[in-house]
């Protein structure tokens, strides 16, 4: 069996995405693994994950846009944008007193868990038995605000993320105690949608006055922690977020992934099952001319070619029993080798 391919992992809350490639190297035997789009410690969901010649088309699976759903809590901010995170700004309509003049908390509040749609993770308490008072967001305010968020927009990212700034990590300095100041990036968002409300996560260390639950499906390099965060303070609140999971990748979806523990051999998959440029198939002399990385000529249409203007058209080149032995670039009558993936 060859040693490269996609492995679809399903990320667990709570272990990091460089954590969750262990086991590959383990099962694989090999130490030249990689993946594509890292997930936050506490996220959960599809790791799309390379092994041996494989890795050198990560960056392609990378570029493919992803659905999460999240939990948005509104009330509250923390410094890294998560539910459990150190408070940074409260609403401070949401504060009531007791007699004693004492503010009072949402701690200490325990109902019968539900269970949650999305993870099983942590669990959540229903939010409408919690007596909150003002202010107030309803599903029909935050749906009138949503299109804001919907197409080419800028976003910056939170400050504990893994952006660079003058070649150091935002969240190694920000972690330093150093201020922080990261520029918008533009983002694509299309589509976001409400998919359920009323549950609170366990653990929050601030208090929410609404949570809802969405989907979003959004280009490489969007935050969803930012995005809870700007669709918090378009209501006129504060916000973060919990419970974010990656549910897709391009067409490939996290139903069709493992367990780390539970990882096999097996589950090694040819790359042309996980990326769909077009499979085109050589013959033995075509072969070795791509092997040498040379070009084959090619007047054979092809079909399910990149339409996008100003792009390569990527094709993987296969042997005449359909194994793909590498990446290579149609041009009209020839087939040009981008890199070999074969077995030596």
């Amino acid at each position: 069996m060859s040693s490269s391919g996609f492995v679809l992992l399903d990320k667990i809350a709570g272990e990091t995405s460089f954590k969750a490639l262990f086991p590959l190297k383990r099962v694989f035997c090999t130490k030249r693994v990689g993946h594509a789009g890292t997930l936050d410690l506490r996220a959960s969901g599809l790791i799309i994950a390379a092994t041996g010649r494989a890795t050198r088309l990560l960056p392609y699976i990378e570029a493919k846009d992803k659905c999460y759903t999240f939990r948005l809590h509104l009330g509250y901010e923390t410094d890294t944008l998560e539910w459990d995170g150190e408070v940074v700004k409260v609403d401070e309509r949401l504060e009531t007193r007791d007699e004693s003049g004492e503010v009072e908390s949402l701690s200490g509040i325990s109902h019968p868990p539900k269970e949650d749609p999305y993870s099983s993770y942590c669990t959540g308490v229903e939010l409408n038995t919690i007596q909150c008072g003002k202010p107030s967001v309803t599903r029909a305010d935050l749906e009138a605000v949503l299109p804001q968020f919907i197409g080419d927009i800028d976003q910056v990212p939170p400050n504990y993320s893994a952006v660079k700034i003058d070649g150091h990590r935002a969240s190694d300095l920000a972690n330093r105690g150093r201020d922080v100041e990261l520029k918008p990036r533009r983002i694509h968002i299309e589509s976001l949608k409400v998919v359920g409300e009323g549950l609170v996560t366990e653990g929050c260390t601030g208090k929410c006055f609404a949570t809802f639950d969405l989907e979003c499906n959004c280009s490489k390099g969007t935050y969803i922690r930012s995005l809870g965060r700007d669709l918090a303070r378009a209501l006129g609140t504060c916000g973060c977020v919990s419970m974010i999971r990656r549910h897709r990748i391009g067409n490939v979806t996290v139903d069709r992934a493992v367990r780390g523990d539970a990882l096999t051999p097996e589950h090694l998959l040819p790359v042309d099952q996980v990326l769909d440029f077009p499979v085109v198939r050589l013959n033995d002399d075509q072969v070795k001319a791509i092997r040498l990385g040379n070009w084959v000529p090619w007047r054979t249409p092809v079909e399910n070619l990149s339409t996008t203007p100003g792009t390569e058209k990527f094709v993987f080149t296969a042997d005449k029993d359909g194994a793909v032995i590498g990446l290579g670039v149609y041009d009209p009558g020839r087939i040009c080798p981008k890199f070999f993936l074969g077995d030596d």
